[in-house]
């Protein structure tokens, strides 16, 4: 099977972005800047999920039409849009669970630097998704602080667990460098907007910048 993935080279640095995307908002695009920014990425990819699990997924858009929608707000060449996890569909997996896309990824290209990045809401909630340990073995990853989150997120179970292998801001650039069990927390401009929000007609005010849902 074939499967479409964003050009790749050795090398690369590639920071992964999951997420339902339902839908993209500017905050994304805010977090993926900041990222290939303090994380000294070449790339990164959105990666427009079936759903997730720990989520009602009941309305959710098809992935491909998040996706049409998604690379509209990216507007930006260094960030690259894929539905490849989703199925019923040519080129795609049909995968539900972070850590099968991490093991297909980084099985199938050794060479390529990924890291992962979350929020720091999901940073809360990281102990409860599947294989949250070997994800962290996997592959290092970027926690992006936002508003409300950023106790509540250090002082979680996976935070806690993980604590040893967290490096200081400055070393952030590192980071893709790095073996893993490897992890940064991100400060920046923050703002409260979400695609919660969004759906329900509510969006909060700009506050500076924000994280994925």
């Amino acid at each position: 099977m074939i499967v479409r993935l964003p050009p790749l080279a050795p090398g690369l640095r590639v920071g992964l972005y999951g997420g339902s995307f339902n839908p993209a908002h500017a905050g994304h695009r805010h977090v993926s800047r900041l990222a290939l920014r303090r994380l000294a990425l070449d790339r990164v990819w959105w990666l427009v999920s079936p759903g997730n699990p720990l989520k009602d997924r009941s309305h959710l858009p098809e992935a491909a039409a998040r996706a049409t929608g998604a690379r509209a707000v990216a507007a930006d060449p260094k960030i690259a849009v894929t539905d490849f996890e989703a199925g019923l569909g040519e080129g795609r997996l049909g995968i539900r669970y972070t850590i099968d896309t991490l093991r297909w990824l980084t099985e199938r290209h050794p060479e390529v630097r990924f890291v992962w990045i979350m929020g720091a809401d999901s940073l809360s909630s990281f102990h409860r998704w599947k294989g949250f340990r070997e994800i962290a073995a996997r592959m290092p990853f970027a926690v992006i602080d936002r508003p409300g989150y950023t106790l509540k997120a250090m002082s979680s179970p996976a935070a806690r667990l993980l604590a040893a292998s967290r490096i200081g801001e400055a070393a952030a650039p590192t980071l893709a460098d790095r073996a893993p069990p490897a992890w940064v927390f991100l400060h920046g401009p923050r703002n409260s907007l979400s695609s919660t929000a969004l759906r329900a007609g509510a969006a909060p005010r700009r506050q500076g910048a924000t994280n994925r849902d």
